[in-house]
């Protein structure tokens, strides 16, 4: 009976054994694992532009204010959180035949931006405050900011879209008018 006792108790302490072994074993094969995400800023800030603008008034005496819309796609993939600004200038409003529209005609009463489509950005915070006047001469003046986002804001690709608005005076010339736009995007807020 002491033999069947010692054999069970080795069988037992055996068994223990190997028990502890294996967790000892499963132990050692546990590690960590630290992994890297590598972004580049490799893109720019770009700027693009949808259709020219156009606006349709008839005189009938009174001043007036004629509205359109310029949706504007704005890219910031530089990763960097610098922020942009959106600048703005024009020439006069001319019909080719010695009439002129006021170097203040056009102005920016507001505008709305938002994410593109499909993408992930971080709004921009805009300072600007509207309307504001869009400078105008035969030859283009100083551009002037209309819209910016502040750092760490502005990052990835959006849809900016300003209203402008031009003032048709009561007693202007008929006729086909024309003025240059020049719109840019610039780093920093």
């Amino acid at each position: 009976m002491d033999k069947e006792l010692d054999m069970k108790q080795r069988i037992f302490i055996l068994i223990g054994l190997a028990v502890a072994a294996l967790t000892l074993a499963a132990a050692a094969v546990a590690g960590t694992v630290t992994a890297t995400a590598t972004i580049t800023g490799a893109g720019s800030l770009t700027l693009s532009h949808g259709s020219t603008g156009s606006v349709t008034d008839t005189l009938d005496g009174s001043d007036q204010t004629a509205s359109w819309t310029l949706p504007l796609t704005v890219a910031d993939a530089r990763g960097t959180g610098t922020g942009w600004n959106l600048t703005v200038t024009s020439t006069t409003f001319n019909d080719g035949a010695g009439h002129t529209l006021a170097t203040t005609a056009s102005s920016m009463t507001g505008v709305t931006s938002a994410c593109v489509n499909g993408g992930t950005c971080t709004n921009g915070t805009n300072s600007v405050t509207y309307p504001i006047t869009v400078p105008a001469a035969s030859t283009a003046p100083t551009a002037v900011k209309f819209f910016n986002a502040a750092a760490n804001t502005g990052m990835g690709r959006f849809t900016v879209t300003p209203t402008i608005g031009v003032s048709i005076p009561g007693n202007a010339f008929a006729g086909t008018y024309t003025s240059t736009m020049t719109i840019a995007a610039v780093s920093g807020p």
